[in-house]
């Protein structure tokens, strides 16, 4: 007979998703402290902590309704309100309102994918994201915020790193596909080839971990947009 779980087992998923809230909170506060490194790495422990809930759940049986509201929420402080605190206390402010628009179309934007993504999960594809998830966007700021502080670049191109934000805010709420890598095919015939492509991938982001990284999300990002460009004609010739 299958022993019903216990009610801490249901509070397990539940303490990640706190705890990935905790980090998106800790980021803010360490951004408007002006420790913008510290700030950028805790968003990307919110992302770890946001992976291990959901797993966390399906592994103890312990899915629920309250579960996914509360994910949700989670990941607008974690992954909208912590990066775009990032990305106005690192260099927007001095934009002036300009500053203040992109951080705020950041979780608007954030706000909109989320909402769409609650509606239409039990009708999209499950190998897919339309439009960057909103975890992958706030990495991909984190990153170039990183990148942008040990090069210097913001002195220079802080102007770039603000359009950059503009373009992921609007990569979330686009139509274009984005892979979930939810359905990788991991049998014996592809095994190999994955073994060899993550241990470059490691390899890379232990000699370079901002720079491993970054090119990661770079290309995850680049990715969508020109497999977009090259189907779009396609389907224009079809039509």
């Amino acid at each position: 007979m299958r022993k019903t779980p216990t009610k801490l087992i249901y509070i397990l998923p539940n303490l990640f998703t706190a705890a990935s809230i905790f980090s998106g909170i800790f980021s803010i506060i360490s951004a408007v402290n002006g420790n913008f490194e510290k700030a950028a790495w805790l968003i990307m422990l919110s992302l770890i902590f946001d992976g291990l809930d959901g797993r966390v759940a399906r592994l103890t049986n312990t899915c629920s309704k309250f579960g996914v509201e509360f994910d949700s929420l989670a990941d607008m402080v974690a992954f909208g309100v912590a990066p775009a605190f990032l990305i106005y206390m690192f260099v927007g402010y001095e934009f002036g309102r300009f500053g203040i628009v992109t951080s705020a179309l950041f979780v608007i934007f954030g706000a909109i994918r989320l909402a769409r993504f609650n509606v239409m999960t039990s009708s999209s594809e499950p190998s897919v994201f339309i439009g960057v998830p909103i975890p992958t966007a706030a990495v991909f700021v984190s990153l170039l915020v990183l990148l942008f502080n040990k090069y210097n670049f913001h002195y220079d191109y802080g102007i770039i790193l603000m359009f950059l934000a503009i373009l992921v805010s609007i990569l979330m709420i686009s139509n274009i596909r984005y892979p979930s890598f939810k359905k990788i095919d991991f049998t014996p015939k592809h095994a190999m080839k994955f073994f060899v492509m993550i241990l470059l991938i490691l390899f890379l982001i232990f000699m370079y971990p901002i720079e491993g990284f970054s090119f990661i999300f770079i290309v995850y990002i680049l990715y969508g947009i020109i497999r977009a460009m090259i189907l779009l004609p396609k389907r224009a010739i079809k039509k």
